[in-house]
């Protein structure tokens, strides 16, 4: 297919590599996340704490310290109904994330912009989780969304002033 074929396409817009990326990381996340839902439904019918248990014995953590016992609190709060809730929760999550993800592929305007806004509604929060407890783990998701967030505006204004010219 010639160039000139697939840049009318998607909208007389040249593949971005950057946006590529991005897409790739907005599946990931949604393969993550299915994954986890359907982890989520190997334990219906299943004690869920016990399981919880032998988890954190596994990792060598005390089961009376502060988050391991909140992690083992909620986890005997759990039934069926709750698992199955969690799973269909995620499995929607996943099917945003994946059209998301093909639309940025594809170059298409609503996805970016709809990238913009559910990354960015996350950076206050983590705003405030890394002012509240400075860790590495919090500063690189910080970090990593902030990065895509700008990116994608740039993208977004970078567009927008080739079409008004």
């Amino acid at each position: 297919m010639s160039r000139t074929k697939v840049n009318k396409q998607t909208n007389n817009r040249p593949p971005s590599r950057g946006l590529h990326i991005v897409a790739l990381f907005e599946g990931a996340k949604g393969i993550l996340v299915l994954l986890v839902g359907f982890e989520l439904l190997t334990f219906i019918h299943k004690d869920v704490h016990e399981a919880a248990l032998r988890l954190v014995e596994h990792f060598h953590f005390n089961p009376a310290s502060h988050y391991p016992r909140i992690f083992l609190d909620l986890t005997e709060r759990i039934n069926d109904t709750k698992l199955w809730s969690m799973a269909i929760a995620a499995t929607m999550y996943s099917i945003v994330r994946m059209i998301e993800a093909v639309g940025l592929w594809l170059r298409k305007t609503w996805a970016e912009w709809f990238a913009v806004l559910t990354g960015g509604m996350y950076i206050p929060v983590e705003i405030y989780e890394v002012a509240r407890s400075v860790t590495w783990p919090r500063i690189t998701v910080l970090i990593v969304n902030f990065g895509i967030v700008s990116y994608l505006l740039f993208v977004l204004i970078r567009d927008d002033k080739k079409r008004v010219t």
